[in-house]
């Protein structure tokens, strides 16, 4: 069925992002589904925001020990060696898996011990009882980084075989166990169940790979051949990227420091917020990210540039086509859209009010941290992981000081504006300096179809706005059923203009998808 296309392999990207992005969508809609209980069972409380407070060092452990290794060097390397040698390749992925187990052993055990210590530094604002809760839940999570550890190197090597099924059922998997924790074990434990559904959601997240990582032939070894050359080539490239990520962690680390200082419940308001902002990233951006990574990856290792362009500006565009319409729908629509997920049990109108405040300055920034993944996975493709490193630690940093700035004067609400601003330098950056690397990128495509998204999306804002007003007196507002059709019509109609703007556009997205969901079918 791909045949019908010209370039099948841009096919391929359009399938495997496809897959990647309803699989995130599900992901995100049972994670949505977490959140709301959450916010059901405990509101936007001192005890929600120990809990993710207390994700910070396991997510801290995972990010420098694994990710660094998968997201930047792992893939294109594996690539290299399967291409020449599949044997040779598998010793290099068992290599990877084995070091990495053992080092997340080590480090989890060692900051299990001293983990009490510790969350001082994570959440100064937090009273002796948060702090003892804290380190408790962190001591439970702790156990997870290990199996996302082997998770992930399944991943890489699902993705270098461009088999993005299991990967995108994983992160499903992982929220299936901890909606499972949330409602069945809290019922026992408490906040706790709320940690002990992370781990089993970890476990799940290994478990649902493991049928696709047999069927790729992958031979597992015990072997830690760490002097083999393409392990010495992922551990070169991984080192920068780990820097990069280690400052990313540090900005995490002080905005969860900054948000304990802000009023109670901060911490929840800046996670929820940033839970739903971060939809159409993990949908759109990440998904097509993921999937164009490969391929971008192939095309330089050929030096075919021109090949490397033509999938990074399409690409590019492809995401601006749906992630800023629906940074549209989130600007104008976020207080429906909090009150409709949240809006229940000890999630009071305050909360409500603060997190869709949070959701507006998040919205903003959408676009941004929107390409940012495919800008990385360009850089990577290349094998230059110092750039985004370089890049990453000036947004950080900005960030950083934006924060503190706005804190004073907006509480929690600044960390919200801050991230989105940091987001605009980190974006602006990544693109200057690699058009400075490979040259054009297909400007002119890119700014032509720009410029069509943003005028279609500026009208789209515009129906949103005007069926909200209209559709208000109609309904009752006090009433979930009420918010529903208010925020369902505007959304319906607003995306009706968009779609049928982009026809007249000619807009050649819509086709392709159309495309690959028929030859899918």
């Amino acid at each position: 069925m791909f045949r019908t296309f010209k370039n099948k392999k841009r096919a391929t990207i359009i399938s495997g992002a496809v897959i990647i992005g309803v699989a995130s969508l599900l992901s995100r809609f049972l994670g949505l589904i977490r959140d709301r209980i959450f916010a059901d069972q405990f509101g936007a409380s001192s005890m929600l925001d120990s809990y993710y407070a207390a994700f910070r060092l396991p997510d801290l452990i995972f990010n420098l020990l694994v990710l660094g290794a998968l997201s930047s060097a792992f893939v294109p390397i594996f690539i290299e060696y399967l291409n020449k040698d599949k044997k040779e390749a598998n010793q290099i992925a068992s290599t990877i898996l084995n070091i990495s187990v053992i080092l997340l052993v080590a480090i989890s055990g060692l900051l299990f011990l001293f983990i009490a210590r510790l969350i001082f530094l994570i959440a100064p604002g937090f009273n002796q009882e948060q702090r003892e809760l804290t380190s408790v839940l962190t001591r439970i999570m702790l156990i997870s980084p290990i199996f996302f550890g082997i998770s992930n190197v399944f991943s890489g090597i699902l993705n270098s075989y461009k088999r993005f099924l299991a990967y995108s059922l994983a992160p499903i998997f992982y929220n299936i166990g901890i909606i499972f924790g949330a409602l069945f074990f809290t019922k026992n434990f408490g906040i706790f169940g709320l940690a002990m559904g992370v781990v089993l959601g970890s476990i799940l997240h290994m478990l649902i790979q493991i049928p696709a990582i047999i069927s790729t032939g992958f031979k597992y070894s015990l072997r830690i051949g760490i002097y083999q050359q393409g392990v010495k080539k992922i551990v070169k490239l991984m080192i920068p990227r780990t820097i990069g990520l280690a400052v990313t962690q540090l900005n995490l680390w002080v905005i969860t420091i900054l948000a304990s200082m802000a009023s109670e419940g901060g911490i929840s308001i800046f996670n929820l917020s940033n839970n739903l902002q971060s939809l159409p990233v993990g949908i759109f951006g990440i998904a097509f990210a993921v999937s164009s990574f490969p391929f971008l990856a192939d095309a330089f290792s050929k030096n075919n540039i021109s090949k490397f362009k033509e999938h990074f500006s399409k690409t590019f565009c492809k995401i601006l086509f749906f992630v800023i319409p629906i940074s549209i729908i989130l600007l104008f629509e976020r207080a429906q859209i909090v009150r409709l997920v949240f809006g229940t049990g000890n999630f009071d109108w305050e909360d409500t009010y603060l997190t869709a405040q949070s959701l507006g300055y998040f919205s903003i920034g959408v676009f941004a941290q929107a390409l940012i993944p495919l800008l990385a996975r360009a850089f990577y493709s290349i094998q230059d992981t110092k750039t985004p490193v370089i890049i990453s630690i000036i947004s950080v940093i900005a960030n950083i000081i934006i924060s503190l700035f706005l804190l004073a004067k907006m509480d929690i609400l600044g960390l919200s504006l801050a991230f989105s601003i940091s987001s605009f330098i980190n974006i602006l950056l990544l693109l200057v300096f690699l058009r400075i690397k490979v040259g054009d990128l297909n400007d002119s495509y890119i700014f032509m179809c720009s410029l069509k998204i943003v005028i279609m999306s500026l009208v789209m804002g515009s129906i949103i706005y005007l069926i909200l007003n209209i559709v208000a007196p109609i309904v009752d507002m006090k009433t979930f059923l009420g918010i529903f059709i208010q925020a369902s019509a505007a959304a319906f109609g607003g995306i009706f203009i968009y779609l049928l703007m982009a026809h007249l556009f000619r807009m050649s997205d819509i086709r392709e998808i159309k495309n690959v969901l028929i030859a899918k079918k």
